[in-house]
């Protein structure tokens, strides 16, 4: 399908889609209709898969990585395939990022931008797959020969999220492939399109049959058995706390399978007086609204310097009120429509209760009402304590908590006060004092004076209850693998059993 300007739009009618089990395209015998939260109107039409149909693709998963004709290629020519999906992801951009936005809600620059994004992961893991290795030791005496092997771990079950649908997708799966496993993937009900169109293009850039395999359906049922399924080697999983937390029971209670959890945030970002203050003021109002703040790394608990803190929550409130909320096919929208209705609902709720508990709303706080769509106007609360709902809970949404410190020492106590440990940021221009906060703050990831940077060379992943593992980056191919320590004895064996 190419899409053009002339287009951009809802479709008349839904789109259907089927779910892909070696190299077939299947039928849903029940489908799902999605209404796009920009649109209020169908858009797509996904398969209720059962578990039955996760069974057939965990099967055809697990005769791939047995054959062998994808986990025993040599790395180059697993890299030239990671390659060519690149190469058709670019040119599939446009199409990518209007079904990105039908079913997520977010601007289509930002859809954009993520696919450029889930191109420098492929390019990324082609690269580690050939850098993919083991090692020797040579040190165990004159006769005696040491190595470790690196062995893909097996099948692989990858559940993804709905608020970063493909680039979710993108920062697990070239990984995954990289290190010759196989992968069943079930995607977020309401945003699944875009990983089913990933399909074709693997299967044009060379994938074999079996080895990407997706299912479709809700999480209380696909999701649940593939955590439970006792064939799949490791599960990946991204989204809430809660969620992890049954998946390492399910793990417990069936066959013991690895896991990679990338889970829930609430992320600081500290402001210290010496800062440019207006950079900082726009990091903040991008970090708590990116995505409309349904970003496990949104920077939602803003942390400032007492001295600067009135004139700096007044300069990130005037940044607020000027995003652009709207239409996602508007090229000058910031920020599209919440996802979905429950979500919108709970980011409502958790306004509702910052007003009750004494929080000071110094801008937005409001719907902003049109006539199909579901917009949140970005919300700021300052004069929060830590005690208060709005410090503790992950909310999801545009809304940020403003507290204050005194000491650089009470700024990483307040960063740290959190069951978290995802991301973080400070903003200061001496050098000392951010490696000081830097190395202090509990966090998989950091920023110095910038914010959500970086790109799929490094690992991302999170502290504490915010998961366990890495994604991306060779410590990403590495996460998917296993090591087998082997001895090799040159010379004669000296008997323990006296002849």
């Amino acid at each position: 399908m190419t899409v053009t300007k002339e287009c951009l739009s809802a479709p008349v009618k839904p789109r259907d889609f089927g779910f892909f089990i070696d190299g077939v395209w299947h039928h849903g015998r029940e489908m799902y209709e999605r209404s796009s939260p920009s649109h209020n109107q169908s858009v797509t039409r996904i398969a209720c898969c059962t578990t039955q149909d996760l069974n057939a693709a965990v099967a055809a998963a697990r005769t791939a990585f047995d054959r062998g004709n994808w986990t025993q290629q040599p790395g180059a020519e697993r890299a030239e395939v990671l390659s060519r999906t690149a190469t058709l992801l670019r040119e599939r951009k446009d199409e990518i990022a209007y079904w990105e936005v039908l079913e997520n809600g977010k601007p289509l620059s930002q859809a954009k931008c993520e696919v450029d994004h889930a191109i420098a992961c492929f390019e990324t893991a082609a690269g580690a797959t050939r850098l993919l290795h083991g090692s020797t030791f040579n040190t165990l005496g004159p006769s005696l020969f040491g190595m470790v092997l690196r062995e893909p771990i097996g099948v692989v079950g990858l559940i993804t999220p709905w608020n970063f649908p493909f680039m979710i997708l993108c920062e697990r799966l070239p990984f995954i492939l990289a290190s010759g496993c196989t992968v069943v993937v079930k995607p977020a009900e309401v945003t699944s399109a875009t990983t089913l169109l990933m399909a074709d293009i693997l299967a044009d850039a060379g994938l074999p049959k079996g080895v990407y395999n997706v299912v479709t359906g809700s999480g209380s049922v696909i999701g649940q058995s593939m955590a439970e399924h006792p064939d799949i080697d490791m599960l990946s999983f991204t989204g809430s706390t809660k969620v992890g937390r049954s998946c390492i029971k399910a793990s417990a209670e069936s066959n013991l399978k690895k896991l990679g959890l990338e889970l829930g945030g609430k992320n600081p970002i500290i402001v210290c007086g010496d800062s440019n203050l207006d950079d900082a003021a726009d990091a903040v109002a991008f970090g708590v609204s990116f995505n409309t703040g349904q970003c496990c790394v949104s920077t939602s608990r803003l942390i400032v310097d007492q001295s600067v803190a009135d004139d700096f929550e007044q300069r990130v409130s005037e940044k607020m009120a000027k995003i652009r909320v709207g239409n996602p096919f508007d090229p000058e929208t910031q920020i599209g429509a919440i996802t979905t209705d429950a979500q919108y609902k709970v980011i409502l709720d958790y306004i509702d209760k910052g007003k009750a508990e004494g929080a000071v709303l110094l801008c937005g706080g409001h719907q902003i009402v049109r006539e199909r769509e579901r917009y949140i106007a970005p919300t700021l609360f300052t004069h929060v304590t830590p005690d208060m709902t709005i410090a503790r809970d992950e909310i999801f949404g545009p809304v940020l908590s403003s507290f204050r410190f005194k000491t650089v020492e009470e700024a990483i106590q307040l960063a740290n006060d959190t069951v978290y440990g995802l991301a973080a940021s400070v903003w200061t221009q001496d050098i000392s004092k951010a490696f000081r906060v830097t190395r202090r703050v509990k966090a998989g990831r950091f920023w110095v004076n910038t914010i959500m940077s970086g790109g799929p060379e490094t690992p991302i992943g999170g502290f504490r209850q915010s998961g366990w593992g890495r994604e991306a980056g060779l410590a990403g191919v590495e996460e998917y693998t296993q090591l087998k320590t082997v001895h090799i004895e040159t010379d004669k064996r000296s008997h323990w059993i006296a002849s």
